[in-house]
């Protein structure tokens, strides 16, 4: 794979993990209209499986779960940003854990963003448009 293939893999995709079905399908209604623009979504159920999917397909922007079995979001996150070939994955807790210490243990490990449950979809949305199109800017 090319270079140039890499980055527009890079910018045109979004992995979901959370171990909570109903989330996951919501987070896919919300974002189905990005999947017409041409936008792939991967869509995992727990850490290991997300790193794994972070790994083989480097998408642009994560909505990751903190409390996941196997692996914590957390602990995903911190993975992610300590490796500097997906540093610049765009990570967003979304979490139920909307405690202070919580929200800054997710900055502490490296998060682009912290939000809590329930979410406004039209908020995930709007967060999703616009950190691709941040992402195929550079």
């Amino acid at each position: 794979m090319t270079q140039s293939e890499c980055l527009a893999r890079l910018q045109r995709s979004i992995l979901i993990a959370d171990d909570e079905p109903n989330i996951l399908i919501l987070m896919e209604q919300v974002l189905e209209e990005l999947e017409e623009e041409g936008v792939k979504l991967f869509l995992v159920n727990n850490g290991t499986d997300a790193l794994s999917t972070l790994v083989a397909q480097r998408p642009a922007l994560v909505f990751l779960d903190v409390m996941m079995p196997e692996l914590s979001g957390f602990e995903v996150c911190r993975l992610v940003k300590d490796n500097p070939d997906l540093q610049s994955i765009y990570i967003v807790l979304l979490t139920a854990k909307g405690q202070a210490f919580d929200h800054e243990q997710g900055m502490a490990v490296g998060a682009d963003c912290y939000m809590t449950k329930p979410f406004r979809p039209k908020e995930i949305l709007t967060k999703a448009r616009r950190i691709l199109q941040r992402q195929a800017g550079n």
